[in-house]
């Protein structure tokens, strides 16, 4: 009964928070996240029972059938939404929560070749953006919202928003953070090439002011007349 129940909640969420679905009928015949999460509900009471091989079998057939890779055994929690889906994978050791939905190409997966834990886990209410990558055994807290293409390896705090490769939190429960905290342990070069341009223009900043000049004076003088002949009136 829990396994129909959820079924049952999946196909209601994408009529309630995709604006292109037009009904039940359409989710169910057109909707390859659905096919795939639905499928994985299955194939995940098999692979409960401990039945070697056929699990895999029975998840490398919907992968291919719908472009979407959910490993047997990850756990995935009520109302799971994936939007279009392409190329989302989630790996073995992942847990998802309740109310998520996941945009196509993201990956929910692993940093480590061990066994146990290896995999992220996804609180209730997280949207992850497409492209998004998530990995290693990590926890995303709740509410939280990850921006396309972001890449994720730290533990993320409840209601937050993060951007960016690496990724930085630049929401926490709704407000901005002054000076956006990174989430991963490795060189920044678009960091490091504004902040060596910063520091080169403070040294010549000091340069002129020790020099006497004005500050009006040490910007450019842009002649408004060139605006005229590049951009003419229509």
């Amino acid at each position: 009964m829990s396994l129909l129940s959820d079924i049952v909640g999946d196909l209601k969420v994408p009529v309630e928070r995709d604006p292109a679905a037009r009904g039940y009928l359409d989710v169910i015949l057109s909707y390859p996240g659905f096919h795939a999460v639905t499928a994985h509900r299955i194939i995940h009471e098999i692979d409960k029972l401990g039945l070697p091989l056929l699990p895999r079998l029975l998840a490398n057939i919907v992968r291919f059938a719908t472009g979407i890779e959910i490993h047997p055994a990850a756990q995935i929690g009520k109302r799971f939404f994936i939007d279009h889906g392409m190329g989302v994978l989630i790996g073995a050791t992942a847990i998802v929560g309740d109310d998520v939905t996941l945009y196509k190409g993201v990956t929910l997966g692993g940093t480590s070749l061990g066994q146990g834990k290896r995999h992220p886990t996804i609180g209730n209410d997280v949207v992850i953006g497409t492209n998004a990558s998530v990995l290693g055994a990590i926890t995303i807290g709740d509410g939280s919202r990850i921006g396309a293409g972001s890449v994720v390896v730290r533990d993320v705090p409840p209601r937050s928003t993060v951007v960016g490769i690496p990724g930085r939190i630049v929401l926490l429960d709704g407000k901005p953070i002054a000076s956006s905290q990174t989430l991963v342990d490795m060189p920044d070069p678009q960091a490091l090439v504004i902040q060596q341009l910063a520091e080169r223009i403070a040294a010549l900043e000091a340069k002129l002011a020790e020099r006497g000049v004005p500050p009006a004076a040490r910007a450019p003088q842009i002649n408004p007349a060139i605006f005229d002949d590049a951009f003419p009136a229509i």
